[in-house]
């Protein structure tokens, strides 16, 4: 059976490993592992030149944008919070212009946390800075029940209340145009976006689902990626 390619963002960030200390492209494992475990292929996109990006996505069926640092504020006209982290500027630049490129290709989108606060600011919304109580300890995720909205696309992928790992100390606050809210969080924070089925598969999750479990998100999205690919399952 073919496996859709699922493109996976990653971050440049200095690492070391045997004798070296580089610059290298990275992102948590859990993430291609929950590709493979939902049946595509991953493959990781390093951040390059934003003007590529509708090149990079045309050759795929399916693209996550993984979790990460804090979007620039100016992203979305606002000055920084204190606890606001340092700027990602060249990841910002890059990923957002991979979903605009899969908004405008009708490409499947799935954003991850940072992915969703994305999502959000390509779409003109802007974002709480600072939030407590979803997240551990440095380096811990938490957890936290999520409520899927009932008749939404989260809804029918997750149709009931679930606990899920959660690692964020920002959030959506003014919804981007189109944008659908499909999950909440006890404390009323979005927990889910997603764009209305007639742009294709555009879904976004507040919580970390390659940190857990539930393969259920990455299954809707792959099986999504499969659909516009044509790709037939044996």
């Amino acid at each position: 059976m073919s496996q859709p390619l699922i493109g996976i963002s990653t971050y440049q960030e200095e690492a070391r490993w045997g004798v070296w200390t580089l610059p290298a492209a990275l992102v948590p494992a859990g993430y291609p592992k929950l590709v493979q475990r939902s049946g595509g292929l991953p493959a990781l996109l390093p951040p390059g030149d934003p003007d590529s990006a509708a090149a990079t996505v045309a050759r795929l069926d399916g693209l996550v944008i993984a979790g990460g640092a804090d979007v620039q504020p100016s992203r979305y006209g606002a000055e920084p919070h204190p606890k606001t982290g340092p700027p990602a500027l060249d990841r910002d630049a890059w990923e957002l212009a991979l979903i605009e490129a899969a908004l405008a290709g009708g490409v499947p989108l799935l954003g991850i946390c940072r992915g969703l606060q994305l999502l959000n600011v390509v779409l003109g919304g802007t974002l709480i800075q600072h939030l407590d109580g979803h997240a551990g300890p440095p380096g811990v995720f938490g957890r936290h029940d999520i409520k899927p909205v009932p008749g939404t696309l989260l809804g029918r992928t997750l149709p009931e209340p679930v606990s899920v790992p959660t690692y964020h100390h920002q959030a959506v606050d003014r919804l981007g145009r189109g944008l659908l809210a499909s999950a909440y969080a006890e404390d009323g924070t979005i927990e889910a976006l997603e764009l209305p089925e007639a742009y294709g598969f555009t879904l976004a999750v507040q919580w970390h689902p390659e940190a857990g479990d539930d393969t259920r998100v990455m299954d809707a999205l792959v099986a999504a990626a499969r659909r516009s690919a044509h790709i037939i399952e044996a």
